[in-house]
């Protein structure tokens, strides 16, 4: 039986993974993490020594790696290079799950600091299982005959690529885990534009409460970088914020993303 040392970070969710070297990680020694994974949400490996194949390897492990549209390394197209100066950088400054937009979208992201600022900077995460649980039972029946547009279209501006070829998709509202079959909430302000068979301000209004609702500070964790951390968390029933608090320091954060099944 693995024997692998956890300690939760937060209330809402978060965990932290002692003394494991991720580039050797036993079969027994993995399935215990991603057991880990779908119940603490979010996992942190401090003190890592990863090169982008090593970061590659480990999160092949979890499925086939997904390709971001508009931002890759050349020497590495399956990773994201993020390097943030302050306010200098001001892209992900908004509460999202990852590429949403697409049919199949990541099931988890993981992110390896190679420089993290001395103060600052931090990736804030919101439960969605838990924003869900707290709707009131008149409202979940509402959501649950929902379906929501998901559009990459303000991001294709950011990227100076073509709005009106930008991918997107469309998701049920209330998300089902496919591994532990709770529910969650599946709407993030970044990328969900309206309900299908209503208009954009007919759906307004309630996609509103919902972005709010989702990251009241009682569902919210904040995860201090420092250099070395690798850190992962499932798209599937989180959104996450990078907070730009840190001036001029230097941010470089390595990022890639697993491919998930398509939302149910």
């Amino acid at each position: 039986m693995p024997n692998l040392k956890c300690t939760r970070w937060a209330a809402p969710l978060g965990a932290v993974v002692h003394d494991v070297d991720v580039r050797n990680v036993s079969e027994a020694d993995h399935a215990e993490l991603n057991r880990l994974f779908c119940e603490h949400q979010v996992l942190v490996f401090r003190d890592q020594q990863l090169t982008p194949d090593d970061q590659m390897a480990f999160a092949g492990r979890w499925g086939k790696l997904v390709r971001h549209p508009y931002a890759s390394m050349a020497s590495h197209p399956d990773v994201i290079e993020l390097s943030n100066h302050g306010k200098r950088r001001d892209i992900n400054q908004h509460w999202h799950s990852d590429m949403t937009y697409n049919e199949s979208p990541p099931k988890l992201t993981m992110l390896y600091a190679r420089e993290a600022p001395e103060l600052g900077g931090d990736t804030a995460f919101a439960n969605q299982e838990l924003a869900y649980n707290d709707l009131s039972q008149g409202l979940k029946d509402v959501l649950s005959g929902l379906t929501a547009l998901h559009s990459a279209a303000g991001l294709a501006g950011t990227y100076g690529a073509d709005a009106e070829a930008a991918p997107k998709a469309e998701h049920p509202v209330v998300r089902v885990h496919d591994e532990t079959g709770r529910r969650s909430l599946y709407v993030c302000r970044a990328f969900t534009r309206s309900f299908r068979g209503w208009t954009r301000a007919e759906s307004r209004s309630l996609l509103q409460f919902l972005f709010e609702h989702s990251v009241r500070e009682e569902y919210q964790a904040r995860h201090a970088w420092r250099t070395g951390d690798l850190v992962m968390w499932d798209n599937r029933a989180v959104l996450h914020f990078a907070v730009h608090d840190h001036g001029d320091d230097p941010r470089v954060i390595h990022r890639v993303q697993v491919e998930g099944s398509v939302p149910a």
